[in-house]
């Protein structure tokens, strides 16, 4: 029998072409909601696009499948820079045509579809919902049923009311849940929240009526299914204080402001004994977070002590973030307990980026300057990273913080961007099964993790259960060569592949497959141009007993290659670089500017001479070691751009300030791929140094050498007393 992670992968990333479309439920968007940013058809029928919030649309529809997506968007040549469809863990790759891409799904998703590595709080996404046909309207006595249409007014049930909230109807207003109990809120219904306040500040902590899209005061026993919350103020969109016993399912919450903060998917404050199962989640801040109580700003109301927080779980739910923590628990100088929290069987679509105070990552626990209270037993497991940031981020200075479990935490196709940290009286922290590709982390380098001020190291456990590695042979692949992929044995296993081309793969389960590539484009179109493309080859491995493990490697097809050079006179070790002094707000253009020192480096350093405010350009040649597809990632807090042999191959962004006050910018991350012959190919790297410290970083992967900084030993550059002998001649 299958877990319940490879019934999701048997269900949703396999084609089925030879089951008939399904016919689909899709109640009318209102006028006031529509967009017209895409348009949508699901087996052939239009679909109504709604805006949600920020520049965010979404749809929905019911249906049990298979259901043929076609998405559309208005601008012209909006996919041209490729797509990227999240859960990265069902595998899926559209085909596309011109402005039109297409797909299939074989059941129930939700999804998150935008361009590749365009998810910040300015991206323009789209939010795909594919859901069972909900039960039919409830006409019992006892129960308010809304039918389809727009309502402006809020709700507020009394204790022991039901509300069916049927498809197709919108409420501009909240949901108040004040000092009732034995509530139920059913259907398909939609809650828009507009809110009063301040753009610029944060009012969204207030516990009052109408503050939220749902509130909660001394609450209990209340089942929410199937509740779209659209919030487009600047609050905190579902708050809980000292209510119990929430039940929410199938919960769909997008929430964008152009402040990009303070509107926290789900919070606690005090209370808990709750479960969200089959939920999707994308706010602009944390998306749960777990706090005793919070009365506002000042001293006083910092200081007062909370309620306890306990018995959360989370399970089979999308995660996402434009900015912030996964999960924050704590807070400087806070005083409350908090135990037994349990986020697990999830996909971690977007986590964060920068930091206020404390770096984001999955998880950031902030017990800082006098923060007291015990803390114990809370535990991620089964968890799959798509974009994100950091893993954990712990702080405490009192004890009493103990029993943090890691466990199966598989980032799929992305490295860590910053270094997880522990500090303080932290205990009993275990890292089991913690993988970036297809290696697991035993050690604080692998993390990474920095671990100071007292903290207990962590544990790595070792490995147990089944083992999910592979290798690919050839190393060298072009379009419509066999490859043949090769698992490791894990006794009693079923081992499940998805190679990221959209493919059919029926068959796929053996532990040894093979399998063709259909073009040099990648799993998110974006490698036309470059002539290579990286494919997100997953295995996914479970045995009898439900143990189960995953593994990741870019597989990059090449249908394009570019020849080494032969450097004219005597190279030597290192790059040469430039400094061109400016007060840019991002990366310019250099080729039209002038720089004013020039000098040598081993590798990605460069010597500013005072200056604070400049750009930087290094030039020379890079060794590659074998013909093959080789991946590029470059991380940089300015702003960098990485040119091998005249072509762009990755380019991070402009910068993304941190917030609260955190000096610097938020590290940014690009990658791109390149089919490589052997020997020496010209490189160029610029970047940027306004507000932060450091150079870029510069990652490489290729045929039999995994994932690592490219070495000094790789670069060469002209010798500069070669050059001025030969300039004098």
């Amino acid at each position: 029998m299958l877990g319940y992670r490879s019934l999701l992968v048997a269900v949703l990333a396999f084609p089925v072409a030879a089951h008939a479309a399904s016919r689909i439920q899709a109640a009318p968007v209102p006028a006031e909601m529509r967009s017209t940013a895409f348009t949508v058809t699901v087996n052939g029928q239009t679909v109504d696009v709604a805006h949600a919030a920020a520049s965010y649309e979404f749809v929905s529809f019911d249906g049990t499948g298979p259901f043929d997506v076609a998405i559309t968007a208005a601008e012209p040549g909006f996919w041209d820079r490729g797509v990227d469809i999240q859960p990265w863990r069902l595998g899926l790759r559209p085909t596309r045509q011109g402005s039109t891409i297409r797909f299939r799904l074989a059941g129930p998703a939700k999804l998150s579809i935008s361009r590749p590595g365009d998810f910040l709080n300015y991206a323009k996404m789209l939010f795909l919902f594919a859901g069972t046909p909900p039960p039919p309207m409830l006409r019992n006595q006892g129960i308010h049923a809304y039918v389809p249409g727009v309502y402006h007014e809020s709700l507020n049930p009394k204790s022991g009311e039901t509300l069916y909230l049927a498809p197709g109807s919108y409420f501009f207003g909240s949901l108040n849940l004040w000092k009732v109990h034995d509530v139920k809120i059913l259907g398909r219904g939609t809650i828009v929240y507009e809110g009063t306040q301040d753009p610029t500040s944060d009012e969204g902590w207030m516990q009052k009526p109408d503050w939220h899209c749902i509130g909660a005061l001394e609450a209990r026993n209340i089942e929410i299914d199937g509740l779209t919350c659209i919030v487009r103020a600047r609050t905190w969109s579902i708050q809980m204080k000292d209510s119990t016993k929430f039940i929410y399912n199938d919960l769909r919450v997008i929430g964008g402001n152009p402040g990009n903060a303070n509107q926290d998917g789900m919070d606690w404050l005090g209370g808990g004994d709750a479960i969200v199962r089959d939920s999707f989640l994308r706010a602009s801040d944390d998306v749960f977070a777990l706090q005793g109580n919070w009365d506002g700003y000042t001293d006083e109301e910092i200081l007062l002590p909370g309620h306890d927080v306990q018995n959360i779980l989370i399970e089979h739910s999308e995660l996402s973030t434009s900015i912030s923590n996964i999960v924050r628990a704590g807070w400087p100088r806070k005083t409350f307990n908090s135990r037994n929290f349990t986020l697990r069987d999830s996909d971690i679509l977007h986590a964060g980026i920068g930091a206020c105070g404390q770096t984001f990552g999955l998880l950031g626990f902030w017990g800082a300057r006098g923060a007291k209270g015990e803390h114990s037993n809370y535990t991620f497991e089964n968890l799959t990273l798509d974009n994100w940031y950091s893993l954990v981020q712990i702080e405490r200075e009192q004890p009493d913080l103990h029993g943090f479990v890691f466990r199966n935490i598989w980032a799929l196709d992305q490295p860590p961007l910053v270094d997880s940290t522990i500090t303080g009286k932290v205990t009993d922290v275990t890292f089991d099964n913690v993988k970036y590709g297809q290696t697991r982390a035993a050690s604080d380098a692998d993390l990474p993790l920095v671990t100071t001020d007292g903290a207990q190291p962590a544990k790595f456990t070792a490995p147990h259960g089944p083992v999910a590695v592979f290798t690919v042979e050839p190393p060298v692949i072009a379009p419509g060569n066999k490859v043949t992929f090769t698992a490791q044995p894990s006794p009693n296993a079923r081992y499940t592949w998805l190679f990221g081309d959209g493919t059919k793969i029926a068959g796929a389960t053996g532990r040894r497959v093979r399998h063709r590539f259909p073009d040099a484009e990648g799993t998110e179109l974006d490698g036309a141009a470059k002539g290579a493309g990286r494919f997100r080859v997953l295995l996914h491995v479970e045995d009898e007993a439900g143990n189960q493990d995953w593994a990741a490697q870019g597989v990059v097809v090449v249908g394009k290659w570019r020849d080494a050079v032969s450097p004219n006179g005597v190279l030597a070790p290192g790059l040469s670089w430039q400094i061109f002094p400016g007060t840019w707000t991002e990366l310019p253009d250099l080729a039209t500017q002038r720089a004013v020192f020039a000098g040598e480096s081993p590798s990605l350093h460069a010597d500013a001479q005072g200056f604070t405010r400049y750009a930087a350009a290094w030039d020379g040649f890079l060794d590659i070691p074998a013909d093959g597809g080789y991946t590029f990632h470059l991380m940089a807090r300015d702003g960098a751009r990485l040119v091998i042999d005249g072509m762009e191959v990755a380019r991070t962004g402009p910068p993304f300030a941190q917030v609260c006050g955190s000096p610097g910018n938020a590290m940014r991350y690009d990658r791109g791929s390149l089919g490589l012959r052997a020997g020496t190919h010209r490189f160029h790297l610029e970047g940027l140094h306004s507000a932060s410290q450091g150079s870029p970083r510069l990652l490489w992967e290729g045929p039999a050498l995994p994932l690592t900084d490219v070495p000094p030993a790789a670069f060469s550059h002209p010798r500069q007393d070669a050059v001025k002998a030969g300039s004098r001649n």
